[in-house]
């Protein structure tokens, strides 16, 4: 990350400076991947548009950017022929409270202030809808920041007719239709334009003179908030903390202190300081997040540690407790291997900036908050938009216990001299069946997570998943694997796409955590099977090579596929389903 994008940045040296940031992100070497992104405006946009670039860039996007003409983003929702020649893959609508263009009369009965909520409401979701229609792509929409000004002073948050009322109103619609739509996400910035100050981000000159809205200290806030809804949606979230322990999760050194002499809990300020970032960090694990230690420490004192009476997280809540003297970024390395994460993956916490910096030099992906002050450790990591969640999906909720499983499992193979003897010891079953709407967000999610184990490194919204599954020119597939440890979940996804008798494999990827287990096999096994029955002669399968994805370079010939092209290192291969004998013999596969 570049050192001044990582929260929290002075957005001032941002706006002087980006220029420079510009440049030295697009030469630092990095492969990014391209993105046709559409802000419409119902202000300014264009600093918008370059902050945001460089918050993209920075994680990894080369973003190609159309705009709308100011105040316009109605009608180029509604008839935009320029939005339609540039293909948007994704769609900003950045309005406020200013884009609002009635609010109820003091004088309206209540259904004369009900219907003016309403109308307005309206007014977006058709904006909405029609995106939808024409272009099928995520779209993210800012809520409403709270008014300029208050009509009816403390009133105007509770009376029908106030303007504070009516943008809660309006905001607590919007969070509805977002419950019901895929594709449709809220940037919320009547939290950001809180957090920021409601007197500084309406700047009324700023507004007046150049339809600058929010003022133009708050836009790096705001890019920065875009940004992180856009790399969710594409998957770019982090999925694991590893965390320091002294100083970090309680204040003092186990080592020296003992466990009696740390400050954690409700004695004194300092440990009450503690306590509520450790409640912070096992909500996050409750949503998902794996937990994990790195600490120059004794296991033993590290495990003590944790079982203070007054802590609020203990050893259990841990996927790994890695706790010896060896270099952080040696362990830092060791934890992503154990997990089977890539690096960027994590987000290492340490109140020592030199264990901070050893990190982040070794690992650039990776995300390295600047935890200088205790009370702000839950900001840092909340404001730093790490772990913004886009789907929760059952398998999130349930990710701590699948990696623990995998740990048993893990285990359990160590005391194998023969790995098939391992994999027939786990008594594996698979769920093989066509998507379903009960896993429609579990399977866009993979699509965006999975990188290691994935072939054509499509990234599918929610949208465009329901899509394919509903279309009868498509052979989808999902795959859930459990085994005597547990469920894994849906873990793998296959989609063909029929063109006569040939079927294209647009998508092939498998989470991480059931690689070398033969699910690969069985999930060709049906999609040969479903292709055959279907009258599919030859299934056609596409490798493009990425920076992560060269575990699978050789998959399709390890299947019997024959090569029929190539163009640098992406490849095209072959496989003629006549006489095609299953392949997987070591998981009961359940079809029906």
């Amino acid at each position: 990350m570049h050192e001044l994008l990582r929260y929290p940045f002075d957005g001032g040296e941002i706006g002087k400076r980006r220029r420079r940031i510009r440049r030295e992100l697009i030469s630092d070497g990095t492969q990014r991947k391209a993105l046709r992104v559409a802000i419409l405006g119902g202000a300014t946009t264009h600093d918008l548009k370059e902050l945001l670039e460089l918050f993209l860039l920075d994680s990894g996007l080369a973003p190609e950017f159309y705009e709308s003409n100011f105040g316009a983003w109605w009608e180029d929702a509604m008839f935009g022929a320029e939005l339609a020649e540039f293909r948007p893959e994704l769609i900003i609508i950045h309005t406020g409270v200013r884009s609002i263009t009635a609010f109820p009369s003091p004088a309206d009965s209540e259904a004369e202030a009900e219907a003016c909520i309403a109308a307005q409401f309206a007014r977006f979701s058709s904006a909405w809808e029609a995106l939808e229609r024409r272009f099928g792509c995520p779209v993210i929409q800012n809520n409403f920041e709270k008014p300029v000004f208050r009509l009816y002073g403390n009133r105007d948050a509770w009376d029908i007719h106030g303007y504070t009322h009516m943008t809660a109103s309006l905001n607590r619609r919007m969070a509805e239709y977002a419950r019901g739509h895929r594709n449709f996400y809220i940037n919320d910035i009547d939290t950001l334009s809180a957090d920021f100050g409601l007197r500084r981000w309406h700047d009324g000159r700023a507004w007046h003179l150049y339809k600058c809205s929010p003022a133009p200290e708050a836009v790096p806030l705001l890019a920065h908030s875009i940004a992180s809804v856009i790399c969710a949606i594409l998957g770019k979230s982090r999925k694991a903390l590893a965390l320091d322990l002294d100083n970090t999760l309680w204040g003092g050194v186990v080592g020296d202190d003992g466990v009696e002499g740390i400050e954690i809990g409700h004695e004194t300020p300092g440990g009450e300081v503690y306590a509520e970032f450790q409640r912070y960090v096992r909500a996050l694990s409750g949503r998902g997040i794996l937990l994990n230690v790195i600490s120059k420490n004794e296991r033993e004192n590290a495990l003590a540690g944790l079982s203070h009476p007054e802590g609020e997280l203990k050893p259990g809540d841990f996927t790994e407790i890695i706790a010896n003297w060896e270099p952080k970024d040696a362990n830092f390395a060791a934890l992503a291997r154990r997990l089977n994460i890539l690096p960027e993956s994590i987000v290492f916490c340490d109140d020592n900036p030199a264990e901070r910096k050893i990190v982040s030099d070794a690992f650039p992906g990776a995300a390295v908050p600047e935890f200088t002050a205790p009370e702000r450790y839950a900001e840092l990591l909340d404001r730093g938009g790490y772990f913004e969640a886009v789907t929760l999906s059952a398998d999130d909720l349930a990710r701590t216990e699948m990696y623990r499983a995998n740990a048993a499992r893990a285990q359990l193979a160590e005391s194998f001299g023969d790995y098939r003897s391992y994999l027939e010891s786990l008594a594996m079953r698979a769920e093989i069946r066509p998507f379903s709407p009960l896993y429609i967000s579990r399977i866009a999610q993979l699509t965006s997570k999975s990188n290691q184990f994935n072939l054509t490194t499509l990234r599918c919204t929610e949208g465009e998943i329901a899509r394919m599954a509903e279309s009868p020119d498509w052979f989808t597939l999902y795959g859930r694997l459990s085994d005597r440890f547990g469920d894994n979940g849906v873990v793998a996804v296959t989609a063909a796409e029929r063109e006569g008798e040939i079927a294209h494999i647009r998508l092939w990827l498998m989470s991480c955590r059931v690689l070398k287990r033969d699910m690969e096999y069985a999930m060709l096994d049906a999609l040969a099977a479903d292709c055959a029955a279907a009258g599919i002669r030859t299934l056609r399968g596409y490798y493009y090579k990425t920076a992560k994805n060269a575990m699978v370079a050789g998959l399709y010939a390890d299947f019997g596929f024959t090569q029929v092209a190539a163009e640098g290192e992406d490849t095209v291969w072959e496989l003629d389903l006549e006489g095609w004998q299953p392949k997987c013999d070591i998981i009961t596969v359940e079809r029906d």
